[in-house]
């Protein structure tokens, strides 16, 4: 028999792909295109070292389910070598269907369709390059399949992905307080009536996963420099494809113009066959050779936001706790259209952007996490924990953004 294929991660060490379907998942060219993408999108405007890709995530995230899988099977939670196989494979798969920067373009290139469901038709095409082997894993992803706390390992509050990407992103970005006690909590992981649970050793390495993980929404991925980078860049595709639809002349690759020019959603994938191919041949690389001609190009819109990112030359961002004033919005777009020449309405169209950001930092609905107790009772990480203050985590945070182009 072959050996197992070894990777040698930053994050976790080696990590063994057995030969075989998950090996074979590995080298399939879908799975391959994840090393194209940004695991953080456009973070490393702010932290240098946030270059890490999806397709590193995805072999931390099948690691850390081979960790899980064996710790529940070592507690007598009877898991087939099949089905094993099939979860693992699985999550291998569960961010195939990310697009160029992750999650920056989801409601810009295409729209009322997400990574989620474009995964699944990835997946369900690989499956037929491999005669069926993954029809196990793609009812797992689904949460078709009896055993739901496979699924849950996939998706859930507990769920390799997050334990995975808290840890890496954490790691790439040198924000130390993102780290979070992974090992641990795959240890704690239990199942109870078909669901996953954490005994009550566990308790202290979730306060601190559910503090940690919100920090790093603020710190990390909300953090106001990388909006406002993103919203560079969602302006500046906007342009493109409102440019193109105008009939005039825009550089971009075959794949990037089929989205910029058709309007694209779940409804246009399943009508048009040719939509995935073009999906698949999509990734950073199509964004940033576009851009690197736009900068020259004729219109001063295109060209202004385009060499706003390639310059780092970020849009201004104000926060506050409270909507701007009408009166706050139109002064910086008058100034903006006086500078550029450009009417008002296009000033506030592609040189600026008002966002709403809400995040709470506990959802008894959406965090709820069952801690198992020695004698068999069973209750939510809210009345658990003594270091929890659910009412005042509860609170939702929002904040509003304004953020323009500068000419300092």
């Amino acid at each position: 028999m072959k050996e197992a294929k070894i990777i040698n991660d930053p994050v976790f060490g080696f990590i063994k792909i057995p030969r075989g379907l998950l090996y074979n998942i590995v080298e399939h060219p879908l799975f391959q295109r994840l090393n194209r993408i940004s695991q953080l999108g456009l973070a490393s405007v702010v932290y240098p070292g946030a270059r890490h890709t999806r397709f590193q995530h995805s072999l931390g995230a099948f690691h850390l389910m081979g960790e899980a899988v064996i710790s529940l099977q070592q507690k007598g939670i009877f898991i087939f070598d099949a089905e094993a196989e099939a979860v693992q494979a699985a999550i291998l798969m569960h961010d195939i269907g990310h697009g160029p920067f992750s999650h920056v373009l989801e409601d810009t290139l295409i729209h009322d369709i997400s990574h989620e469901d474009l995964s699944l038709m990835m997946m369900e095409e690989i499956n037929e390059h491999f005669n069926g082997q993954l029809n196990l894993a793609i009812s797992i992803f689904k949460g078709n399949y009896p055993k739901n706390f496979l699924h849950q390992l996939i998706s859930s509050q507990l769920d390799m992905d997050r334990l995975d990407y808290l840890r890496r992103d954490s790691f790439y970005t040198g924000v130390t307080e993102g780290n979070i006690g992974s090992a641990r909590i795959i240890k704690m992981l239990n199942v109870v009536d078909d669901t996953l649970v954490v005994d009550q050793k566990g308790i202290y390495s979730l306060e601190n996963y559910l503090t940690t993980r919100r920090l790093m929404y603020w710190q990390v991925y909300l953090h106001r420099t990388c909006v406002a980078y993103e919203k560079v860049l969602v302006n500046m595709l906007t342009r493109a494809k409102d440019l193109i639809r105008k009939g005039q002349d825009v550089f971009a690759t075959p794949a990037l113009h089929y989205f910029l020019k058709n309007d694209i959603d779940k409804a246009w994938f399943n009508s048009h066959p040719e939509a995935l191919k073009n999906y698949e041949e999509l990734d950073d690389y199509d964004i940033w050779s576009a851009m690197k001609v736009w900068r020259h190009h004729e219109d001063k819109i295109l060209s202004t936001l385009a060499t706003d990112m390639l310059d780092r030359h970020i849009f201004k961002v104000e926060v506050s706790e409270e909507p701007f004033e009408a009166s706050h919005i139109e002064t910086i777009a008058k100034e903006i259209s006086a500078l550029m020449d450009i009417s008002i309405e296009d000033a506030k169209h592609y040189m600026m952007s008002i966002n709403t950001i809400s995040k709470d930092m506990y959802n008894v609905d959406d965090d709820s996490i069952a801690i198992l107790y020695k004698n068999g009772d069973i209750r939510d990480i809210s009345e658990a924990s003594e270091l929890l203050n659910v009412q005042l985590l509860s609170k939702k945070i929002r904040k509003y953004y304004l953020t323009y182009q500068r000419f300092e």
